[in-house]
C-alpha cells in the first residue's frame, strides 16, 4: 500500500501574549504533517511565518500538493530538490525522518548525532514590553543560565539596563527581530558591551544589514532573518559572527544538518532556534542542537497546553525526544 500523506492545522493557546518587535500572538498556529505506510505513521510539525509570506492554509496546500510524490516513494533527498525551503518542506521532511525511524527500528539520533544525545541547556525567552515588566520577568527566571530578551525599538536602553540588572548571573541574548537601524545600532551595541550581553540577534532588517560589514562588533552578532539555508552562508561571513538555524527556515532537518556543518567550516558560531510551536516541532531541533553554542528551544514552555507526550524540561535543560514523541 503506498504511503499516505495528511496535513492539518492545530492551535495551541499560550499562557500569555508573546510579543516581539513585529507584534504579539496569543496562540501557536501550527501545521501537522502525518505520513503513513503499512499502518505506521511518522509526524512533523511546522510553524508558518507571516514574515516569510507563509500562512497555515497556504502551507497545508503546499504539503498536500506532494501527495502523489510521497505516495510514489519520494525520499528526503529528492524532496530537497523538488520543494523550496520553508515551513511546508520542514513538516514533510521531519515526518519522513520519523516514519523511516519507526519502520527501520532505528532512532533518528543514530544518523543525526555524532554523540549519544543528552539534555542541552535552552534559553528562556523574555517578551518585549515595558522595562519594569521585563525586569520582573527576568528576575523570575534569573536562575536560568541563558535568557533571550526581545527588544527592537528605537530606544532599548532602559530595557537593556533593566534586564541585565534583574538577572546579573545569566548570559543574555538580545533579539531585536530586525527592529534597529543605522541611527541607533552603534549606541545599542556599545551599551550591550558595557552590560556584558553575550550575543545580539538580527539587529537590522535582512535587506539592510550591509552596514554590519563596516562597523565594530563589540558584542557578537547573530543572523536570523538574514539566513535560511546553506546557500546563504557565504554572503554573510563579513557581516555576522553566528547564525540561527531554524527548521522552519531550512525546510527540515536534512538541510539543517548540512547547514550546521558548513557554518562551522566558515567559522560561524551556531544557535539552534525555533518558532513558537509544540514539542513535536522542537524534537528534531533538540538532536540538531547537541553541539550548538546557543540553544533556544523553549517554545513549549510558552504554551498553556503542549502535545502529550512532550519534551521533558528540567530547569534550563531540555532532554532528547522519547521514541513515542518523535524519531
Amino acid at each position: 500500500m503506498p504511503r499516505q500523506l495528511h496535513a492539518q492545522i492545530d492551535s495551541f493557546p499560550l499562557t500569555r501574549a508573546f510579543t516581539i518587535s513585529r507584534g504579539a500572538k496569543t496562540s501557536a498556529e501550527v501545521v501537522t504533517c502525518t505520513i503513513t505506510e503499512n499502518g505506521v505513521s511518522g509526524r512533523g510539525e511546522c510553524v508558518p511565518y507571516k514574515r516569510y509570506g507563509e500562512t497555515v492554509e497556504g502551507v497545508v496546500e503546499a504539503i498536500e500538493a506532494f501527495n502523489d510524490a510521497i505516495a510514489s516513494g519520494m525520499s528526503r533527498e529528492e524532496l530537497q530538490d523538488a520543494m523550496a525551503a520553508g515551513a511546508a518542506r520542514n513538516a514533510i521532511d521531519c515526518a519522513l525522518w520519523d516514519l523511516d525511524a519507526r519502520l527501520s527500528g532505528n532512532r533518528v539520533s543514530t544518523l543525526a548525532c555524532r554523540i549519544l544525545p543528552r539534555p542541552v541547556p535552552t534559553a528562556v525567552t523574555i517578551s518585549l514590553g515595558d522595562p519594569a515588566d521585563m525586569a520582573d520577568e527576568a528576575r523570575a527566571h534569573s536562575s536560568q543560565k541563558l535568557l533571550k530578551v526581545k527588544v527592537g525599538t528605537s530606544d532599548d536602553r532602559a530595557r537593556m539596563h533593566a534586564v541585565a540588572s534583574a538577572a546579573p548571573n545569566a548570559e543574555i541574548i538580545l533579539d531585536a527581530n530586525e527592529g534597529w537601524d543605522e541611527s541607533n545600532i552603534r549606541e545599542h551595541l556599545l551599551l550591550a558591551a558595557e552590560l556584558h550581553i553575550g550575543l545580539i540577534e538580527q539587529p537590522l532588517p535582512a535587506d539592510k544589514d550591509e552596514i554590519l560589514a563596516h562597523i565594530p562588533h563589540p558584542v557578537p552578532i547573530c543572523a536570523d532573518e538574514s539566513v535560511h539555508t546553506l546557500a546563504d552562508l557565504e554572503s554573510l561571513v563579513d557581516r555576522y559572527d553566528a547564525i540561527n538555524i531554524k527548521l522552519d527556515k531550512t525546510g527540515g532537518l536534512t538541510e539543517a544538518l548540512r547547514m550546521r556543518d558548513h557554518a562551522r567550516e566558515l567559522g560561524f558560531g551556531v544557535m539552534i532556534g525555533c518558532m513558537v510551536g509544540t514539542s513535536l516541532a522542537m524534537a528534531p531541533a533538540v538532536l540538531l542542537a547537541q553541539d550548538a553554542d546557543w540553544v533556544d528551544l523553549d517554545g513549549p514552555l510558552l504554551l498553556a497546553r503542549d502535545r502529550s507526550p512532550g519534551l521533558v524540561y528540567a530547569g534550563s535543560l531540555v532532554s532528547p525526544p522519547s521514541a513515542e514523541l518523535w524519531g
